[in-house]
């Protein structure tokens, strides 16, 4: 007799265990990228939202996803590519924003997706200056010093009170 099938619930845990490869503190599901995770009989189907348009950090996470589930013991694995809607910083876990803060990695200052213009007769306030803490002292004096950082999903940023640099998970 074989073994019983999983639940969907189970693998979404198995899938929490998945580091992220860039920022391994967080897992794929802490990330948002996995949107769905379907059982259709002996086959386990994984959606996957790349967090940008050719983000090279998503074939090592299509070969984690797949290894880990047959480790588990999934043997028929297929993944599915889902581009639309865009993935946004708004699906990440408050557990991988902690973990990002944890790691010394701003997390996320705000949501990307600002629907409070969509209402009728509602005024846009103006923009107000992004506020990024800190993560190593907890300052809010901190700066841009680049709209670049290790990876392109981050920027870089100094405190200028602790006088560290720090990557900050730009909102998208």
């Amino acid at each position: 007799m074989g073994a019983a099938t999983p639940s969907a619930e189970q693998v979404w845990t198995w899938l929490g265990e998945v580091p992220d490869p860039e920022i391994p503190v967080i897992s794929v599901v802490d990330l948002g990228i996995v949107r769905a995770v379907e059982l259709r009989g002996a086959e386990c189907v994984v959606t996957i939202t790349p967090t940008y348009s050719g983000c090279p950090a998503m074939a090592v996470i299509a070969a984690a996803v797949t290894e880990a589930l047959q480790r588990h013991g999934l043997a028929q694995v297929r993944l599915v590519n889902q581009l639309s809607p865009a993935w946004t910083t708004d699906w990440m876990s408050e557990s991988g924003k902690r973990k990002l803060k944890g790691y010394g990695i701003a997390p996320p200052a705000q949501q990307a997706i600002d629907i409070s213009g969509l209402a009728a007769g509602v005024k846009r306030r103006p923009a107000a200056r992004l506020l990024v803490v800190c993560p190593n002292c907890g300052s809010s004096h901190t700066g841009l010093t680049s709209q670049f950082g290790s990876t392109p999903c981050k920027a870089l940023y100094k405190c200028l009170d602790c006088s560290e640099p720090f990557d900050y998970f730009k909102c998208h």
